[in-house]
């Protein structure tokens, strides 16, 4: 990356026009060195205007992240967590895993101004754009193993439908296993969506990185390339939110709910997370990674947060990662 890209973007992103002159003026470079770092955004997708005789400016005004406004908002939470804020990365899921191995401390975040190359589960790729998206890693470090974290995605969803409702947004809801969504104009639409991996062993210690991205403004292009609906949280909260903020407050939320589900395990939030469950007591498709499709009827989830449905063959259990839910009609 182009070491002057992101602070000629931290300019753009009052939404004006800036003139290649200016911009070389304030930066001490030619504009030839301000043509190729806006060259560099645009190659890792980021859309900036030229106009002739007018300069350069992004679509829209853009809140970049600032640490000192995201652990602000953290409130009293804000020691928990060590937090790194990078112009672009490929995942921030990989780059916390990397980090982790390296023995980076417990409690460290690293959240994206862009990320190229975001994974979602099952082998998807997630999609984010400057400012349309909040995509972040957490690593939180635990004595138990790998065995003992059943049922820790649900809690991580738990955790960001709160600080979600805390800033007014309260029609969000969770589906099985670890995504939030919405329904608008008739239909479930996804707002954002968690993966965790896993390092030590069976018997502990071990150690989650647990990726986030949140849609916040979605471009209809990008749109265009996503297989199943989706909304952006400013347009279900009809104005635009502060990322800052919004990755402060689900922070804080992630820190109580961890702290909770580090001692008590997840059926301290059974009966609290199948209150929120957007198909508690629904009729839907289990779509098995095989291509199998089980039709039937969601009853709730067990103690260590598997789905309970009821099916032609009783009721069943299925575990994260083999299957997603559908609405059957």
């Amino acid at each position: 990356m182009n070491k002057l890209t992101f602070p000629i973007l931290a300019v753009l992103a009052d939404g004006k026009f800036h003139s290649g002159e200016a911009l070389a003026q304030q930066f001490g470079v030619t504009r030839a060195t301000v043509y190729n770092a806006i060259q560099a955004a645009q190659a890792i997708g980021i859309t900036v205007f030229s106009v002739r005789g007018r300069g350069y400016r992004l679509p829209k005004p853009v809140t970049l992240l600032d640490a000192d406004a995201i652990f602000q908002a953290c409130g009293e939470y804000a020691s928990w967590f060590h937090l790194q804020v990078l112009a672009q990365v490929d995942s921030t899921n990989r780059y916390l895993m990397q980090e982790s191995a390296r023995g980076v401390a417990h409690g460290t975040c690293a959240v994206a101004q862009v990320q190229t190359a975001g994974r979602g589960r099952r082998g998807r790729t997630w999609l984010s754009q400057l400012g349309g998206s909040l995509t972040f890693s957490l690593l939180w470090r635990f004595q138990c193993g790998a065995a003992g974290l059943s049922g820790l995605s649900l809690v991580i969803g738990l955790a960001l439908l709160r600080a979600l409702h805390e800033l007014g947004l309260t029609d969000v809801q969770l589906k099985w296993p670890n995504d939030l969504v919405v329904m608008h104009q008739g239909q479930w639409h996804k707002l954002g969506g968690i993966l965790i991996e896993l390092q030590g062993d069976m018997e502990g210690p071990s150690a989650a990185v647990i990726g986030i991205g949140l849609n916040l403004d979605i471009e209809q292009g990008m749109r265009q390339q996503i297989d199943q609906p989706v909304l952006g949280l400013n347009q279900l909260s009809g104005q635009t939110l502060n990322a800052n903020e919004l990755l402060g407050r689900c922070l804080a939320a992630l820190a109580v709910h961890l702290n909770q589900f580090t001692e008590h395990g997840f059926t301290y939030f059974q009966q609290s997370w199948m209150a929120h469950h957007a198909f508690h007591q629904q009729a839907v498709n289990l779509l098995m990674a095989n291509g199998q499709v089980v039709p039937g009827q969601v009853i709730g989830v067990a103690e260590e947060g598997s789905l309970l449905v009821e099916t032609a063959n009783g009721q069943q259990r299925f575990n994260a990662g083999e299957i997603s839910v559908r609405s059957a009609a």
